[in-house]
């Protein structure tokens, strides 16, 4: 999710490598970037006594093997003395004129090498040269270092964002949200969704809406028999996008269930977020979704995913 570098126990014993050099991520290369990656969460974690988003060091390999893999994600490492200090993926979103960085990471014994500030720049001449000018990440306000890194490279802070949880996840969802009515989506739906989400966010993620009405798990709330929202899933990768805080929450509501973590909630959007904790949801942890380039603010109540 975000760059991590901070520095281990250990750390301070391990010697300075030599400048990093930056190249596409090969096959060979996923276990050493896992192991970066879990390293680095763990410290990250430790430090600030919340759970790591890398639990475990399988969970951080088959996080690598599946991203070395996505044909819509461009990925670097930067190495040193025959050693990968870190990585970082560009993930493109078809035919959406935006790209969002991650995950990136920095082993912890390498901080102060510079690898991730070749990582990102890495990443954002990729989306330069794809003609993309538009590029988000989700950014952990815990991790200091990282906010100056995205910073200096162009970033801004677009919104303040908590991860929401249930309570107790043995209890259902909460209950149906009045005068609103949430059923699957189809394809005859996705114009209108794409509209919607071209209205509020300033493009269209066409992309991703017909894939998850394909993979079925995207549901429409409707107002008046109009749609008035939708979302590709409710959780890390899913989004959400609709014309008031209340759609929001009645497709939370139905959601069958929370694809993985959590799901990311604007901070600023008070109205939903009295639901949520009114409803059996209970805050995780804090991140930022920042930008680099021309940005809309949303005309609307929305969900962001893991990406952006």
């Amino acid at each position: 999710m975000t760059t991590v570098v901070h520095r281990s126990a250990s750390s301070s014993t391990i010697a300075a490598p030599d400048t990093p050099k930056v190249r596409p991520i090969c096959e060979a290369d996923v276990e050493a970037s896992a192991r970066a990656a879990f390293a680095a969460h763990s410290t990250l974690a430790d430090r600030h006594g919340y759970p790591s988003e890398h639990p475990t060091l399988a969970f951080s390999i088959g996080l690598m093997t599946h991203k070395a893999k996505d044909p819509s994600a461009y990925g670097f490492v930067a190495e040193a003395d025959g050693r990968i200090l870190g990585s970082v993926f560009l993930n493109v979103f078809p035919p959406a004129p935006v790209a969002a960085i991650g995950p990136m990471t920095v082993d912890p014994s390498a901080e102060g090498a510079g690898a991730g500030r070749l990582l990102l720049a890495a990443a954002l001449d990729d989306a330069r040269t794809r003609d993309i000018t538009q590029v988000r990440l989700i950014q952990s306000p815990a991790n200091l270092r990282s906010l100056a890194l995205y910073t200096k490279a162009g970033f801004e802070v677009r919104e303040p964002l908590v991860l929401m949880q249930r309570a107790d996840a043995a209890k259902s969802a909460a209950g149906p949200v009045a005068d609103k009515t949430v059923r699957k989506a189809t394809m005859d739906d996705a114009f209108y969704c794409e509209r919607l989400c071209a209205r509020v966010l300033g493009f269209s993620r066409s992309g991703e809406i017909r894939a998850a009405i394909e993979q079925q798990t995207a549901n429409v709330v409707l107002q008046d028999h109009l749609i008035a929202g939708y979302a590709t899933g409710i959780g890390f990768r899913g989004h959400a996008v609709a014309e008031t805080s209340e759609d929001i929450a009645a497709l939370i509501a139905a959601a069958p269930a929370i694809m993985g973590p959590g799901f990311f909630v604007p901070v600023r959007n008070t109205r939903l977020m009295r639901w949520l904790f009114g409803n059996g949801y209970r805050a995780v942890w804090q991140a930022t979704l920042m930008s680099c380039g021309s940005y809309q603010e949303p005309a609307g109540a929305f969900l962001p995913s893991i990406a952006y």
